[in-house]
């Protein structure tokens, strides 16, 4: 079968009918038309249709063994002119939705990619099986599924020494096991596209201490009893003129209940094992591989508010001010630093264990562990430069209406009518501080976890031996 398209893509998840529930409302009929998901939907119909584009063709896809087209995405990297394919692929995507889609099916298609390709980690060890790993990998990639995922237990208490003791599981474990599968029960946060792809990836997050949470599966979004509970839509309306991004990328997040589930035999790839379940995310290809997804679009974000902040800078004529200039060059430095890092992380990346070829991990670590600070200033100056003006910005029906001529005269620019300069506005104001806008400055911060995190991987895991050596051999 291979690549699919956005109707495909949409015809899928109709027929689905996975159990959605948004304002304490179960959604009913087609997905794709509801008002809380059809924007995001269509969009990644587009990145589907992408895929066939005849110019595109050669970067979106490549072929497998029995003919058909792939989606990059899926492609296990042997050379490093293929892991330049897979950024190319990405970054296509990427810009067509600005990077706002941090769950863009490419996401979820990697981790599956590296999980895959580092089944034999699971090899002769207890309650593993890594056969059912990599033909679901060859499933996934042959019917182009697309994957929501959930790591994280519900946030009942968050101290180093807390330890579930509850008569009913409050975070999702094994509560059963029988000839058909694995039961499981109890909940999981946070699934950003919950309900809105093919399936959903479950994997322990590490750092499990009862063997019922140590498991790793992927099933159906209908499964029978999987309940995905969204927060509130920040959809405000369906005018692209006064919601430019939230009408078309408002991904939405939710907590994933499990009610009995039942998960099939071959769609386990392991259980009730706690040395796996703390291991395999670490010791697999797993972290150099999302990060260089991660890195790839968040450059072409941080491209897409340099845009922004110039196209303000330019339509009310303040590029003569030394603090714009600065202001600006903030965003100059934050883009050319990520980009440098993920070129760095390819140049030297090496063939690994498993075959891959691997990026550099350090330059890709630092570029992760600096975003959740690049991304909350650079949208920040956003605000600055547009300053009142992204306060003072009527709706599209206004344009259409009795004040049209009071609007044309008062909300000019240097550059720009006041149609328009009124549309620029609003789309940094839909970038940075709306609903839409807030909540991805907190999804950047806390994209790959806590940002103290990121930064103590970062000291563990470089190697400063090299350094202290040459102070050693200095001061002999």
């Amino acid at each position: 079968m291979g690549m699919i398209s956005g109707k495909e893509y949409k015809q899928r998840l109709d027929k689905q009918q996975a159990e959605i529930w948004i304002d304490g409302e179960k959604v009913c009929g087609d997905i794709s038309k509801h008002p809380a998901f059809k924007g995001t939907v269509a969009s990644q119909a587009l990145l589907y249709d992408q895929q066939h584009q005849e110019e595109l063709l050669n970067t979106m896809s490549f072929i497998s063994s029995d003919g058909s087209r792939i989606g990059t995405s899926f492609l296990q990297p042997k050379t490093k002119e293929d892991l330049t394919k897979r950024r190319q692929m990405i970054q296509t995507w990427a810009k067509t939705t600005a990077g706002l889609l941090g769950r863009s099916p490419d996401y979820m298609n990697t981790v599956l990619m590296t999980f895959a390709a580092s089944a034999s980690l699971l090899e002769g060890k207890e309650n593993c099986f890594p056969k059912h790993l990599t033909n679901f990998y060859e499933t996934a990639r042959e019917k182009d599924l697309s994957f929501t995922h959930t790591f994280i237990n519900p946030q009942v208490n968050r101290s180093i020494l807390y330890f579930e003791d509850s008569d009913k599981p409050i975070a999702a474990k094994v509560i059963e096991e029988n000839e058909n599968g694995i039961v499981v029960h109890g909940a999981r946060l946070l699934a950003t596209q919950g309900g809105m792809t093919d399936e959903i990836l479950v994997f322990s997050p590490g750092g499990i201490t009862d063997e019922a949470n140590a498991f790793a599966f992927s099933i159906p979004s209908n499964t029978d009893g999987l309940k995905f509970i969204c927060r509130e839509s920040f959809v405000q309306g369906e005018s692209t003129y006064n919601y430019p991004l939230s009408t078309r990328f408002e991904e939405m997040d939710s907590i994933v209940v499990f009610d009995h589930v039942l998960v099939p035999w071959d769609r386990v790839f392991f259980y009730n094992n706690l040395e796996v379940a703390n291991s395999f995310k670490n010791e697999s290809a797993f972290l150099p591989f999302t990060l260089h997804q991660v890195v790839s679009r968040q450059v072409v974000k941080a491209k897409f508010i340099l845009g922004v902040a110039e196209s303000i800078v330019n339509t009310i004529n303040i590029s003569e001010y030394e603090h714009v200039r600065t202001k600006v060059t903030e965003i100059i430095t934050a883009v050319e630093t990520m980009e440098a890092l993920l070129l760095k992380s390819e140049y030297n990346a090496e063939l690994d264990e498993f075959g891959l070829m691997r990026p550099e991990l350090s330059p890709l670590q630092v570029a992760n562990s600096q975003f959740p600070s690049i991304y909350p200033r650079i949208t920040e100056i956003i605000q600055l430069l547009g300053s009142s003006g992204m306060v003072s910005i009527p709706t599209e029906s206004s344009f259409h209406s009795d004040i049209r001529k009071d609007l044309d005269q008062y909300l000019q620019s240097a550059t720009k009518n006041a149609y328009d300069r009124v549309k620029l506005f609003r789309l940094g104001w839909d970038l940075t501080m709306s609903p839409f806008g807030t909540r991805q400055t907190q999804y950047e911060r806390f994209f790959f976890g806590s940002p103290e995190r990121l930064l103590t991987e970062v000291y563990g895991g470089y190697n400063t031996k090299p350094f202290v050596d040459w102070v050693e051999e200095f001061l002999s």
